[in-house]
């Protein structure tokens, strides 16, 4: 009889790989199958197509609220005078009494969300309420015709909706700094339809002080947030398409002039802006602290006056008079460069909500087009484009971000190089003026300003006045020293004893 070790020797080796297989399988499966798992993802699918559908919303309401203004100033000019004053006092009141944390870009609070770990400060950042209230008073101040972006207020209303999701409460789906980055590059993505530009945005804009972790988190936010865009708006393009391009090599004196220059005012241009921020010197600045609503409504007054004088150029984003220019259809006049940049200037110091992007990418093109009139030879569109990203890489100092957002919105990859070339040259030169970036330097004074507060609130109460020394009290045994021994009450002096020696000595009778 043969013998039967070698075949159940064989026998049991393959039973065990098959219980091998199959118990590492279930375990490489279990994660996937977890209902845990897929709750979280689908949360975070879901806040996300939130985020990309609010920036659009926002988007076509900010557009309506643009032509809006524009109707109603083609009807009565002077309509201006009375709209924007209001409007201003009216944001200014709101933002004050009711929405703390909605003035300004929105970028600094997002950035200074990224980087505090106290949920209480981030809560006075980031929240729904500031989302859709920043949404509202930013919408209200392009009714008026101020000078503002929405770009800004849809980094902090992407990372508001990626807030909401972050935490114990709900699994932890990510760290809270990688949602709410994610959040912002989600609301660049959607709102201008960037999704590369998005990516960069959050990496090198939102992450600059801190270790970006390229996770799925930030492409999933990027991705179907642009999706929703495509999906909802089709694919478009901000600018449309702008074929033309500089000719290589001639096309190098162009990209350094358009560098040089869109860099030196970009960084001047981010000093003044931060000098504001810490408060406006003299009499101006004491009345700005004291009677905040009534100088938003001079702010209002001063922009109707530059509106009505430029003819209604530097009203709303500066869209469409860029847009104008870049198909060739208008020419932007010598100053529109500085009224527009003073525009920005006025609405940034009145406080309120609105970004500077946007609006800076119309000072750019007015920069390329004064820069193209001393370039006769060249075309005023490639131009144009390179002024743009220049003076956007002179605030940022993002070079990377400001020339992919540009080529995506202009959708012309012939551009790439002579666009890389002018941001790169354009952060040198702004570095050299204004060494810390814009967004940086107030998300950094924010995040200081709410610390502060913060202990302030958090600190044990003061001591009782009675229980203070007095400072006069103190001064007074300074000056005149240790008290005297208090005197024997007369009570006790009768009652001493008849022999005992005076107190004081007496002078001899001269008498005898």
């Amino acid at each position: 009889m043969p013998s039967s070790g070698p075949s159940t020797s064989t026998a049991t080796s393959a039973l065990r790989t098959i219980k091998h297989f199959l118990r590492t399988g279930r375990r490489a499966a279990m994660p996937w199958l977890s209902p845990g798992r897929w709750r979280k993802r689908l949360m975070l699918l879901g806040v996300t197509l939130l985020a990309g559908i609010t920036a659009i919303v926002f988007a076509i309401g900010a557009d309506m609220a643009i032509e809006a203004h524009r109707e109603t100033l083609h009807i009565a000019w002077w309509s201006s005078l009375i709209i924007a004053p209001a409007g201003f006092a009216l944001i200014s009141w709101l933002t004050r009494r009711y929405f703390p944390g909605t003035e300004g870009s929105g970028i600094p609070q997002a950035i200074a969300a990224s980087l505090t770990d106290d949920p209480r400060i981030r809560r006075r950042l980031l929240s729904f309420r500031i989302a859709m209230a920043k949404i509202g008073l930013t919408l209200l101040g392009l009714l008026a015709g101020a000078s503002i972006g929405r770009e800004g207020p849809s980094v902090q209303v992407g990372a508001s909706m990626l807030n909401m999701v972050a935490g114990k409460k709900h699994g932890r789906i990510a760290p809270t700094s990688d949602l709410i980055v994610s959040g912002g590059g989600a609301g660049v993505a959607a709102a201008f339809n960037t999704p590369l530009g998005g990516i960069m945005f959050a990496i090198e804009e939102l992450s600059r002080h801190r270790a970006f972790r390229a996770n799925s988190t930030t492409l999933i936010a990027v991705i179907f947030a642009g999706l929703m865009s495509v999906a909802i708006l089709g694919n478009y393009t901000y600018f449309g398409r702008t074929p033309a391009a500089v000719s290589w090599p001639d096309g190098l004196w162009p990209v350094l002039i358009c560098g040089a220059a869109g860099g030196l005012l970009g960084g001047l241009f981010t000093r003044l802006l931060i000098a504001s921020s810490h408060g406006l010197p003299g009499r101006m600045g004491e009345f700005a602290r004291t009677y905040p609503v009534r100088f938003a409504a001079v702010c209002g007054l001063m922009t109707a006056l530059v509106g009505i004088t430029s003819d209604g150029l530097t009203w709303g984003t500066g869209y469409a008079e860029s847009k104008a220019a870049l198909e060739g259809s208008s020419v932007l006049p010598i100053y529109f460069m500085f009224a527009k940049a003073l525009v920005i200037w006025i609405a940034f110091i009145s406080g309120i909500p609105g970004g500077v992007f946007a609006p800076s990418l119309a000072v750019g093109a007015g920069i390329g087009a004064n820069i193209a009139l001393l370039l006769p030879g060249e075309q005023s569109s490639p131009i144009l484009i390179l002024g743009m990203v220049a003076f956007l890489a002179g605030i940022t100092q993002s070079p990377i971000t400001s020339f992919v957002i540009v080529m995506e919105m202009t959708n012309n990859h012939q551009m790439l190089l002579p666009l890389m070339g002018a941001a790169v040259v354009a952060q040198g030169f702004a570095r050299s003026v204004a060494p810390v970036p814009l967004y940086d330097s107030l998300a950094i004074d924010l995040l200081r300003r709410l610390t502060r507060e913060q202990r302030a609130m958090s600190a044990p109460p003061d001591p009782p006045e009675t229980l203070l020394p007095d400072p006069l009290e103190a001064l007074k045994k300074e000056v005149m020293g240790p008290p005297a021994p208090p005197a024997r009450p007369i009570a006790e002096a009768a009652e001493a004893p008849k022999d005992a020696a005076p107190a004081t000595s007496h002078k001899p009778d001269d008498t005898t």
